[in-house]
């Protein structure tokens, strides 16, 4: 079997509330990741979080840190956001993994905020970028239709499309191009059962393995 393009690097991932209870996205992803031979893994969710919450501490609703094959510290109202460049000088990561989207998608809201999105989108990849950091951005997954965030599949589109053309210099995966529109069940129309989350780790580590932007490291 080949050697996974991740083996051997240092990895830190952010994110939004996919990446915090233990039965969402954060605990497969972070042993799938291992399981490809990465150094280190350390993994930051912020619920609610966009992306310029992750330029200065702030206050979010939950959150979840967990650090290799360590237990997960899972935080409720007094969980903070730590900037995206005191993480990156502590934990010196190869490459930074940037899992957002749903919180910037206003899928309740009959336009999309581009302006906005555009102004959270540019802050944090300049702050990353400024850090001489490879990164890839994952985007939004389809969800079901409907639920508390009026999730909907024209508002993913948009979304995907508007990160795809954004997101410079980090690397884009497009996570719709990993199952159909409501092909994974959700148990509130964007956050996935188990089995959702697990097809998303699976697509997610095999695209992070086939990205031209980790292999180049490996190259170096």
């Amino acid at each position: 079997m080949p050697l996974s393009a991740l083996a051997g690097l240092s990895l830190l991932v952010i994110g939004e509330s996919h990446l915090t209870l233990n039965n969402y996205l954060r605990e497969p992803l972070q042993q799938a990741l291992l399981a490809q031979g990465a150094a280190h893994v350390h993994t930051i969710g912020a619920c609610g979080a966009s992306p310029a919450r992750w330029l200065k501490a702030t206050p979010v609703d939950c959150g979840a840190d967990q650090v290799d094959n360590k237990p997960a510290v899972v935080l409720g109202k007094e969980a903070r956001t730590t900037p995206i460049t005191d993480l990156i000088q502590k934990d010196k990561p190869d490459v930074v993994i940037v899992i957002m989207g749903d919180t910037m998608g206003s899928y309740d809201k009959p336009v999309f905020p581009k302006t906005w999105a555009w102004q959270e989108t540019t802050g944090l990849t300049k702050a990353i970028a400024g850090t001489n950091t490879t990164c890839v951005w994952v985007g939004p997954a389809w969800g079901t239709e409907g639920g508390p965030y009026s999730k909907n599949a024209p508002r993913t589109m948009e979304l995907s499309k508007f990160l795809a053309s954004n997101v410079a210099p980090c690397t884009y995966i497009d996570s719709l191009k990993f199952s159909k529109p409501g092909e994974w069940q959700t148990l509130d129309g964007q956050h996935f059962t188990q089995t959702g989350y697990a097809a998303w780790t699976k697509a997610i580590v095999a695209a992070l393995d086939a990205s031209p932007a980790i292999t180049k490291l490996k190259k170096k």
